[in-house]
């Protein structure tokens, strides 16, 4: 089955189809364990204006011929446990695939678990511990599933990770309330669910330009007592990946069939570095201005004196 996406000219996507997935093909025969880790947040037809590539919504239309894609061509989605089991064996089987969502949209129990259900697909699904029937911190077309809802998604065989407490830039917390949103929001799932959770989603874009932070997050992930987690950094997961920060696939409304098929078989990954290098440079960028403007201050003090 084929399925169209709205018409855009993608410069990602002509470098994907036209260079990228020929030398991936070829590529795939040298790699032992690879698996594509897709990243969804929102099953909703509220499709934004913005490029392309930064969409989080994707239709339950297009969502739907994404999942029977998957089922045409042979894929077998797993949960995220048992592909970091996988990855950690370095025996991987032919056509894994996770499936994620960040953010516990009530849209996923609406809209995308009867999908997934009619396949008889699993997935993980990534919660903020306080969002669940809150409605008064987000607008009406943004609910969050209750906890009743996420039990009863749970129970269905979706796998429940956590997405902190409050959904934060955690780069820029103290290290104390860093602690409190990863520990603080595993315990909250766990008591509503009476089991243990494993799985972490780091939210925003994941800082990997900041060496020293990741590090101290590691440390942090680790100590409250998490096996793995995800990120946005783009990529397919191998053998070598760092299973505390693991790269996945953004998945949206504008992923046509061959692009879809792409990102699959790892075509989308060499958009990374170029991910990586904007980020060292907005960094670099950012660092200069602080400088810049510190310096501006001393002066304006000196003068004063």
């Amino acid at each position: 089955m084929t399925f169209m996406a709205k018409s855009y000219f993608r410069l990602d996507r002509a470098l994907t189809l036209g260079l990228a997935q020929p030398v991936s093909r070829v590529s795939r025969r040298f790699s032992r364990c690879r698996i594509p880790v897709l990243m969804y947040h929102g099953i909703s037809n509220d499709i934004g204006m913005s490029h392309p590539y930064f969409e989080t919504n994707t239709s339950t239309v297009v969502f739907k011929h994404q999942m029977q894609h998957l089922h045409d061509h042979g894929y077998k989605p797993i949960n995220l446990d048992v592909a970091v089991r996988m990855i950690g064996s370095g025996t991987c089987q032919q056509g894994a695939v996770v499936i994620t969502f960040d953010d516990g949209l009530r849209n996923f129990y609406t809209q995308a678990m009867p999908i997934l259900q009619a396949y008889q697909f699993p997935a993980t699904m990534f919660v903020v511990s306080s969002f669940p029937g809150n409605s008064i911190i987000v607008p009406s077309d943004r609910k969050f599933m209750s906890w009743s809802e996420i039990r009863e998604v749970e129970s269905s065989g979706i796998m429940i990770g956590s997405h902190t407490v409050s959904h934060p830039k955690l780069r820029n917390l103290k290290p104390r309330d860093v602690e409190r949103e990863l520990k603080d929001s595993k315990q909250a799932i766990e008591n509503q669910l009476g089991r243990t959770i494993n799985a972490f989603s780091y939210p925003y874009a994941f800082p990997e330009q900041d060496v020293v932070f990741q590090g101290r997050l590691r440390e942090y992930v680790i100590a409250a007592g998490y096996g793995h987690g995800v990120t946005t950094v783009l990529g397919s997961v191998h053998e070598t990946s760092d299973r505390y920060f693991l790269p996945r696939i953004p998945m949206n409304e504008h992923d046509d069939a061959k692009l879809f098929q792409a990102k699959l078989e790892g075509a989308y990954d060499w958009l990374h570095m170029p991910q990586l290098i904007y980020k060292i440079t907005h960094e670099r960028f950012r660092t200069k201005n602080l400088s810049n403007k510190e310096q501006r201050q001393k002066s304006s003090l000196l003068t004063d004196i």
